[in-house]
């Protein structure tokens, strides 16, 4: 669930790319997974952090670290932050790479994202890929 501190940021199409919430005298830009995309900076500077990062970086491939498996590529299916009373939620499935006969596996993942879900790195396995047998 948001917070009431937290004031809606929206680009000049009426798109949610969200959130800058209060920080002592200072404001912290909140992107869509709930989490902080600056330090704690001037309005201004908050509102830029949102409008550089758009929404563009939610169509990147993801990672999801899993205990005792090693990460799976993920895509991001469902951000939904929650209405007032109601736990919000981040869906992902296992990247298809584009095939729409390939089986997907399905994460439900509290909202705001918890750690686990994160960007793809370079380092990260492909997923299209087995690694050389040694």
């Amino acid at each position: 669930m948001i917070p009431e501190t937290w004031t809606p940021h929206r680009r000049d199409d009426g798109e949610l790319v969200g959130w800058i919430r209060p920080d002592g005298d200072e404001w912290v830009a909140i992107d869509l997974l709930g989490r902080p995309a600056s330090a704690s900076v001037d309005w201004l500077e908050a509102e830029a952090t949102l409008e550089e990062r758009g929404l563009a970086w939610l169509g990147e491939v993801w990672m999801l670290e899993r205990a005792d498996h090693d990460p799976v590529r993920v895509r991001l299916v469902e951000v939904t932050p929650g209405a007032e009373g109601e736990a919000g939620r981040v869906v992902v499935h296992t990247d298809d790479f584009g095939d729409i006969k390939a089986p997907v596996e399905r994460f439900e993942l509290p909202w705001p994202a918890p750690g686990v879900l994160r960007l793809r790195r370079a380092d990260d396995p492909d997923g299209r890929v087995w690694p050389a047998r040694r």
